[in-house]
């Protein structure tokens, strides 16, 4: 753990091969982080940008843009397994995210084989399967936790998809007959950027959206109980410069959770964020807060909304790109 007595995790948003070779071992050593996430725009970014994978794809001719992806995906997640599973062995996190298809997001059938495919070639159990939180997506949490596969419910941004997150990882663990391990990555600063600037326009605070409905589900989550479960804050990385680079680790520093931020925010906080507990919030201070966002005119569930689907476009938008380029 990054804060042993808060039982605080934190996890590295970001996966390149070059960087597993080199700064990520170094991370581990000095205890900065025990853990890593995954996704298709981090993926995106490692295989189109850097020169570490052109000798891999040149001996993946003749293949699928799908399955030339999936090896090189497979080869680097399999990598940071490797190197975090001391970590693991100890109890102490050590976990890798890597995620489905999300062109699957609707379809739980095609989601669960994916996952336990994945989940098999990887053939590492510190592996965790990201689903997003979707329809289908609990069908399939339910499924892969009931088969012992560890799961990171991925693009939450409303308490309800929480709830079914938390309630399928409890009916799975059930079937399992033994506590499987899950994280419910609640997104935080894409919240604070959908409405930032009308705050700022009726000259009310910004930066806060993201943190007290984080909070708020964090809160729903621990109440939940679920053995194994926790809440993982994602997205918080910050953009500009009006906020400190830490701003949303420090804010949501709470008691059995994780959190996953690019590597500059992790180095920065290290160095320089408060170490003290921030949640819980007390419910009055949500409430109030939200109450003035109403009287702002701001349609907080429908900013909810738009950030799920937009989300979910973005993570496709990625994953294409890769193919395309594949």
């Amino acid at each position: 753990m990054y804060i042993q007595d808060l039982k605080f995790s934190l996890w590295a948003d970001f996966i390149e091969r070059d960087y597993l070779d080199n700064e990520f071992k170094d991370l581990i050593q000095r205890g900065i982080i025990n853990g890593a996430t995954s996704n298709p725009a981090i993926f995106k970014n490692a295989i189109l940008n850097s020169p570490a994978y052109k000798e891999q794809l040149k001996s993946l001719e003749g293949l699928s843009a799908k399955e030339k992806y999936e090896a090189l995906a497979i080869h680097d997640i399999k990598k940071a397994a490797s190197i975090l599973q001391v970590l693991f062995n100890d109890g102490n996190d050590g976990y890798v995210s890597i995620e489905v298809d999300p062109f699957l997001c609707d379809d739980a059938d095609a989601t669960i084989e994916e996952g336990k495919r994945l989940f098999a070639e990887i053939d590492y159990k510190n592996v965790m399967i990201k689903v997003p939180a979707t329809t289908a997506g609990y069908i399939a949490m339910e499924k892969l936790t009931s088969e012992g596969i560890p799961v990171n419910a991925t693009l939450i941004f409303k308490k309800e998809q929480a709830i079914s997150c938390a309630r399928a990882f409890e009916r799975g663990s059930k079937k399992h007959g033994s506590k499987v391990d899950t994280v419910i990555s609640i997104f935080v600063s894409r919240i604070d950027r959908a409405i930032d600037e009308i705050l700022r326009k009726k000259g009310l605070d910004e930066a806060l959206g993201g943190i007290y409905n984080s909070a708020n589900i964090y809160t729903t989550i621990q109440d939940m109980n679920i053995d194994g479960c926790r809440a993982l804050f994602a997205s918080t990385g910050v953009k500009g410069d009006s906020l400190p680079p830490y701003y949303y680790v420090e804010k949501l520093l709470a008691y059995n959770s994780v959190n996953t931020a690019p590597i500059d925010t992790i180095l920065v906080y290290d160095r320089d964020g408060g170490k003290e507990k921030a949640l819980p919030i007390s419910n009055e201070v949500i409430k109030e807060y939200f109450d003035s966002l109403i009287n702002a005119g701001i349609d907080f569930e429908a900013v909810l909304d738009k950030q799920i689907e937009d989300g979910l476009d973005s993570f496709k938008d990625s994953f294409n790109d890769i193919l395309e380029a594949l």
